[in-house]
């Protein structure tokens, strides 16, 4: 199991990261995630994941639930236990019903599917679907 370090213990660069976003979320930096407290072990890696969450999440032209929604979709093709449950529970914050779920969840096992036996056959691009 990873070492967590906890905000009281962390070096300044990594609290700094920490304090950011409590701030944003409007927590206390000592109630931050286990995600966070892994990575101040490497405060420049830290950094650097911050700086591209936040970039990611910044509001445009999609919608907050869309973002988390794309970010579980991701998470759950790539088996990641920790980034399901808790981008699961910020898309239930952001709106996502236990309806709008089973949609999704529908979604995103025929994509895997159908992901798997284009694979499986060597699926040949169709000339339509090629960038233009």
């Amino acid at each position: 199991m990873p070492k967590l370090i906890e905000y009281k213990d962390m070096e300044p660069r990594a609290k700094a990261v920490v304090e950011g976003i409590a701030a944003a979320r409007n927590i206390d930096p000592a109630n931050i995630n286990n995600v966070w407290k892994a990575l101040a072990r490497h405060p420049l890696v830290m950094e650097r994941f911050a700086a591209e969450m936040k970039a990611a999440f910044v509001p445009g032209k999609l919608d907050p639930l869309v973002k988390e929604l794309i970010y579980l979709a991701v998470s759950i093709a790539n088996q990641c236990e920790y980034c399901i449950a808790s981008h699961g529970a910020m898309a239930r914050r952001k709106g996502m019903t236990e309806d709008m779920h089973e949609e999704f969840m529908a979604v995103v096992l025929a994509a895997q599917k159908g992901n798997k036996i284009a694979m499986a056959y060597r699926v040949p691009v169709d000339p339509a679907f090629e960038e233009q």
